[in-house]
């Protein structure tokens, strides 16, 4: 059983005992969070799609931890010209584990 959902903006196909990392979300670490925006499940080959959502879907996940991502560098340069700028940014993650599907 598997199902796609919309977590933050973006969409992910999860089962059950799954871990994900997505962008930061509200909460401790240990806390219980519900997902209700289901696009799409799978059922043991029964795929039910939503229309945008599947009514009375719910994914159950665990808030594992909050970290940071690697470093992105951004460097900006033009030719000829001596312009030269570099900056980065590290993303901050939440790590997440599924617990649950529900029709």
């Amino acid at each position: 059983m598997y199902a796609i959902v919309n977590i933050a903006g973006q969409q992910f196909k999860v089962a059950k005992d799954q871990h994900l990392f997505v962008h930061r979300l509200q909460g401790d670490e240990g806390a219980s969070i519900e997902f209700d925006n289901v696009l799409l499940v799978d059922n043991g080959g029964t795929i039910t799609v939503g229309t945008p959502a599947v009514k009375g879907a719910k994914i159950s996940a665990k808030i594992v931890s909050h970290l940071k991502g690697d470093k992105v560098i951004i460097f900006h340069k033009k030719r000829r010209k001596g312009y030269k700028k570099k900056n980065g940014h590290r993303q901050y993650f939440t790590k997440i584990q599924i617990s649950d599907i529900t029709l």
